[in-house]
């Protein structure tokens, strides 16, 4: 078979859900409306695919048409020359080839596209699921993550930083300053030792004071005694005159003792106390300054880590094979011209969806996609020629009986084709933006 993406040629279904008999050949690339009002078997359409290209999983919980006693027929003819056919009670699988081989499901498989036949899938699975698909897609998944896993650990040191970083210019800026101070604290031991011997002169000037005082006290007591005991006065007085003598040496002593004041090195002291106080705050005022200016370095160098990872992430995604221009993945999810999933119009997530799901396995280019009357007639047209060009298939329904319909289902017929029995209907394009005609009838 050719390596040409495989496209849908021809349907021919009968009896399934609502659908009684319908044969439909769609344009092969661009957009095939089925238009009809609801009810009449627009949706069956598209299941009656999905069930024939897909397998059983994808058949209907109640695939046979209301009333009727017949069977499911279901034909399709893809353009690589395959014919699927499933049919009979139990809806047996019939695949033939061009030479007339037969196939088995797994032929399928290996190019019918999963997410083609149900898209609802993709669309209805979160932002980060479809962007992962994505990532899968184009293969740089793991490249992509191990990236967003380094911004994010890079992001918590510098926000940690950052952290630091304003308490230490905080706290910088909060010390006072003292100007016209030394660079270092003073050293005091010199003034202490001087204010320690002066203390120590003091302390012995008054030592001697005290001796003379008692001395006058015991020559007072002394005088007492002499006269009371006279007859021991030659003895007191022999005691009496040397006491003179001693008192006479210790006044002479003690008369012109001067005490020295320390009061001059105590204000020095605290003159020196307060000057290194405020030597110590400049010094903790310039270390807070340095730690800041520190952490605000390594805050910038993480910062420039950041970028140039983000450099890397952006350069992975310019340089990838996206399936369209302005899709792209950030922070692990899907972004397509700047807006995440949530903010895209709903043409806008239809034409992303069919772009990544085409991507996923390009074999197939042919996509399913119901309940197009979310779009209007201009945005219709865009997106039937943005299908045209990329060359894809698209057969969509749309609740609508007008001109952009292709085909118009009705009573799960198609309009003017259930009392045509012998040429098949053919939907082909008249040329026209998004208009398609209709000829023949029924099968």
């Amino acid at each position: 078979m050719s390596g040409t993406p495989v496209t849908i040629n021809k349907l021919e279904f009968e009896n399934v859900k609502r659908v009684k008999a319908v044969k439909i050949e769609p344009t092969a690339s661009g957009l095939t409306i089925v238009g009809g009002n609801n009810g009449q078997g627009k949706t069956s359409v598209l299941d009656a695919i999905a069930w024939a290209l897909g397998g059983n999983k994808h058949r209907p919980s109640q695939a046979y048409r209301e009333g009727s006693a017949v069977a499911p027929t279901l034909k399709v003819t893809l353009s690589n020359g395959l014919i699927v056919e499933r049919k009979g009670k139990n809806s047996d699988l019939k695949i033939t080839d061009p030479s007339g081989t037969k196939a088995s499901q797994n032929l399928l498989d290996s190019f019918v596209n999963e997410l083609a036949i149900n898209l609802p899938k993709f669309m209805q699975s979160t932002s980060k699921e479809k962007a992962q698909t994505l990532l899968q897609i184009i293969g740089i998944g793991p490249q992509l993550a191990q990236l967003e896993l380094q911004e994010n650990e890079l992001y918590q040191e510098r926000l940690m930083t950052g952290r630091i970083m304003e308490q230490k210019e905080k706290y910088a800026k909060e010390q006072r300053a003292y100007n016209d101070m030394p660079d270092a604290p003073i050293d005091a031991s010199e003034l202490i030792q001087q204010q320690g011997t002066i203390l120590a002169q003091n302390g012995e000037n008054q030592r001697k004071r005290q001796r003379a005082e008692q001395l006058d006290q015991q020559l007072k007591l002394e005088m007492q005694q002499i006269e009371q005991l006279e007859n021991q006065l030659n003895v007191l007085k022999e005691k009496h005159a040397q006491t003179m003598a001693d008192s006479l040496i210790a006044n002479t002593d003690a008369k012109d003792l001067q005490d020295q004041s320390t009061e001059a090195l105590k204000q020095n002291l605290q003159d020196i106390e307060e000057i290194n106080r405020k030597v110590r705050a400049n010094l903790d005022k310039e270390k807070a300054e340095e730690d800041a200016k520190d952490y605000r370095t390594q805050y910038n160098t993480l910062t420039g880590k950041i970028e140039s990872v983000r450099k890397q992430k952006t350069d992975l995604l310019d340089n990838a094979n996206l399936p369209l221009p302005g899709l792209s993945v950030d922070d692990g999810e899907l972004i397509y011209n700047n807006q995440k999933w949530d903010n895209m119009s709903s043409s806008e997530q239809l034409r992303v969806s069919t772009a990544i799901v085409r991507k996923l396995k390009p074999a197939s280019a042919f996509i399913l996609l119901d309940k197009l009357e979310q779009m209007d007639m201009q945005t219709l047209n865009e997106f039937g020629a943005w299908l045209e060009q990329e060359g894809l298939q698209a057969i969509a329904t749309r609740v609508s009986t007008g001109e952009e319909c292709s085909i118009i289902i009705e009573d799960g017929y198609v309009k003017g084709q259930e009392l045509i029995t012998e040429t098949p209907v053919v939907a082909y394009d008249t040329g026209s933006s998004n208009s398609w005609t209709s000829s023949g009838g029924g099968f």
